[in-house]
Formats: structure tokens, sequence, C-alpha cells
């Protein structure tokens, strides 16, 4: 069913969770509040999101080469604790995102980390290939709002699939851990190096 946005912002005052989260909370129970509320916490997501602004000045920054070497990771994900950041759950986490990182190539952590001028340039790519197949205005803004939804899914790295189970965004995984630890879990930035990437744009840059 289709949820509306009063309605979904209803239950992110009462709860603090996420829209996301919230949206699809709603539409696995048919628009009630309350018993979205319920499937929130079960889901672990109410307490992930009362945790959500403590700091996390713990953690760890970890290195993962993927087999055959040519593709090498490094990134930092921080916990509120030295004791947490040592535990095997948070370790399982840290190898699960820089694996994640290797085979999707996220180009950054989230969308808020993708500068105006990059996120400008893409709407102005889809608006014109919109155009070119003759859609209306009002049409053409709607199909460049979906094309930089799946922009989004697809390089930020909180909300692509996960790969180790698809029906679930990387954002959901880190969200359990934050349930299972009981403390706050961010990931704060990663590099990616692929083997011949600076040549190849070496050699882009020359034609």
């Amino acid at each position: 069913m289709e949820i509306s946005a009063k309605t979904v912002k209803e239950l992110r005052d009462k709860t603090g969770a996420g829209m996301m989260d919230c949206k699809k909370a709603l539409q696995e129970v048919d628009g009630d509040i309350e018993a979205a509320v319920d499937y929130l916490r079960e889901k672990g997501i109410l307490k992930a999101a009362k945790k959500a602004g403590r700091a996390t000045r713990e953690g760890q920054v970890a290195s993962y080469i993927h087999p055959g070497s040519k593709i090498g990771v490094l990134i930092e994900v921080n916990c509120e604790t030295d004791f947490a950041a040592r535990t095997e759950t948070f370790n399982e986490l840290v190898k699960n995102l820089s694996m994640q990182v290797a085979a999707s190539n996220p180009i950054a952590v989230a969308r808020e980390d993708i500068t105006d001028e990059v996120i400008e340039r893409e709407k102005k790519v889809y608006r014109a290939q919109a155009l070119e197949s003759g859609k209306p205005e009002k049409v053409v803004e709607k199909m460049v709002e979906g094309k930089m939804r799946k922009f989004f899914e697809e390089n930020c790295l909180l909300e692509q699939s996960y790969i180790r189970d698809p029906d679930k965004k990387v954002e959901d995984i880190i969200k359990e851990a934050i349930a299972d630890m009981g403390e706050n879990i961010g990931v704060s930035r990663f590099v990616r190096y692929q083997l011949g990437e600076n040549v190849a744009a070496e050699s882009e840059s020359e034609e």
C-alpha cells in the first residue's frame, strides 16, 4: 500500500528511527503506526536509533586484499569503546564492510558525502536523457528523481544492497550490529585501490 509522507513523519517523530526504516515498517504492517513501532523494536532498529547520536571514538582501521591481489581496501569503522572494537561481532562486521567496498566500489559512505558538483552533473545527464525521449517536464523531473535514487543506491556504501544478502542494505547490517552490541557504530571513511586504475586514468586524460 502507498504510505503518506505525513504518516512516515509521524512514526519518525514517535520513534527517532530513519525515514526509510519508518516507511518500510509501515509498509510491512499496512500503515498501522503502533504495529510499525513493534516492528521496529523487533528488528532492533529502535535500539539502534537511540544510540545513533552517541560518540564513536574507538574502532578499527582495517585492510582487506581481495584474492588475486588486484583490489585492496582500507576502511575506518568506529564504535564507542575499545572493548567493543575487539569483539568477534565487530571484527566480522569490519571484514564484511571491507569486502563490500572491494566488490561494489562505492564512491562515498553516504549520499551526504557526495559533492554538490557530482550530484548536479548526474542530474544534468539524466534530465537531458529524459528530455531526449520527449517526455513532458513533470514526468522528466520524476524520472530524474528515480535515476538519482538508483545512483545513490549504487554508489553510497550505506545504501548498497549487501553482497551476502541482497534483500538487506549495508545500513541494515550495521543497525543489526548496533542492536547486538549495544553500542553506536559508524563507517567514517574508506579508500579502494584497484591495480592499474591510475594508468587507465592517465590514458584517458591524454586522449
